[in-house]
This record gives C-alpha cells, structure tokens and sequence, in this order.
C-alpha cells in the first residue's frame, strides 16, 4: 500500500495502455503522468495562487513545486491525518509559498477571489455536496480562473452501487463514494457562472490501474471484489472517467 499509493492517492494515467507492465514502479509512473495531465489542461504559469482540494498527501502539489517559481499553493484535505503527512513529505523551493490546512471542500476558508486555479483530482466524489463546492470553487477564484478537476462520471444514472457496496461490506472507509453524470456537472457549472473549455475522456487511459489495485487487495476478499466492481463498470463504460476543465465567468 506504501508503495502504490504512498504519494499519489488515485488512479494512474497512461498515454499508451498497451504499454502498462503491471509493475508498481509503471504504476508510480503513470500516477504522477495523471497529475501532470491535469496541470498540462490548467495552464498553470510561475506566480499564481493555486488551491488543491483533497490534496491527499501532497503528490500533486509536490509537482506543481517542481515544476513552477513563486507561486502561492494552497493544499486542503478534510481528513487531518493526510494533512500531517503531506507537511512531513512536501516542503517548498523555487521561491514558492506552499501551506497544507486542514478543512472542507465544501466550506472553503479563503477569502473571495484569492485563487488562479482551483484543483480536484479524483476526490469530488467524497464530498459531501458537489453544488456547495463548486459554489464554493466559484467563490475563491479570481475572474477566468480555472476549475480543473477529474472524476469518475455515470453514463447514465443508475443506483450507486459502491455506496450501497461499502455499506454492507462494514469498511471502515472515510466518506462515501457518490458519483454523478455529466449531465449534472454541465448543469452545476451552469448554475454556477462557469464555462465548460473542455471534457476530456481517458478512460481507457486509466484501465491498467486495476491489475494493481487487485494486488494491493489480493489479501482482502471484500476488497478485491469492490475492485472488480469497479473495473467492470469502467470497462462496461457505465463510468467513464473524465477531467473538466472550467473557467469562472467575469462578471
């Protein structure tokens, strides 16, 4: 588990999946390239403020500090105990001023128009109100900044069988696993004054995570078979993972 998810916490992205080994060091690899892939679609240039909610232990943030001077990064996870981590594992260079709080998607505790960017990857589905967040996201980001997120998207909706899944598996996961259609995040950005630049579909990009995750699991009967769910569902393109590119209206 260390070594597959101790930077990165999500799937992995593969420009070529034919090429994906099954090896932890490939998947390592293809976890930071789906990082990079977000960071490629939002524009990020040397000096903005840049916000990433549900930042995990750090991973994608660590990047951003590689790669880019004097920005302001902000990382914020509901869960405490990734926050600590991310402290012990990330620490700023290049001239940027990077902070790891603790606090809530959906109540964010920035004052109105402080970001460039606000980022997502692969966590909406945890929150607890995608309509508060992005009412939220709207709130902290400056006139044309952007909303770049990832998910995994319904194809059309049907009961949601993780939620239902983890429930009588008796996991003790932290939050839920609510998922959406792509109707409702056109619909939310919407409502919300954003403009949709772009969807980009990769599952198939991501499809060679699974034989990892199965290993992480092997031991795990509930697990394993939650895993197996879930591929099914992605190869079955009843979800469809999908990064979104959004751009805050002027007003």
């Amino acid at each position: 588990m260390e070594q597959v998810f101790g930077e990165h916490v999500h799937w992995g992205y593969w420009e070529n999946p034919k090429l994906a080994n099954g090896s932890i060091e490939d998947f390592q690899n293809a976890t930071r390239a789906l990082s990079k892939k977000l960071l490629g679609l939002a524009n990020i240039v040397n000096g903005q403020n840049i916000l990433e909610v549900g930042c995990g232990f750090g991973g994608t943030i660590s990047i951003i500090n590689e790669l880019f001077k004097n920005l302001k990064m902000v990382g914020l996870n509901i869960d405490q105990r990734q926050i600590d981590r991310a402290k012990e594992k990330v620490f700023q260079k290049n001239g940027n001023d990077l902070s790891f709080i603790q606090g809530d998607a959906c109540k964010l505790p920035f004052e109105d128009n402080s970001f460039d960017i606000v980022l997502a990857v692969e966590c909406i589905f945890h929150f607890s109100d995608r309509s508060k967040f992005f009412s939220e996201a709207n709130r902290v980001l400056k006139d044309g900044g952007r909303l770049v997120f990832s998910d995994f998207v319904l194809s059309f909706d049907f009961p949601n069988l993780f939620n239902i899944s983890l429930k009588k598996s008796g996991i003790p996961f932290y939050g839920k696993i609510q998922l959406c259609t792509c109707d409702t995040y056109k619909s939310l950005a919407t409502k919300n004054l954003f403009e949709i630049e772009d969807i980009e579909d990769i599952n198939e990009n991501t499809l060679p995570t699974y034989p990892i995750v199965k290993k992480v699991f092997s031991k795990s009967k509930v697990g394993y078979c939650l895993t197996q769910v879930a591929e099914w569902t992605q190869q079955s393109k009843m979800i469809r993972y999908k990064n979104f590119i959004l751009k805050k209206i002027k007003r």
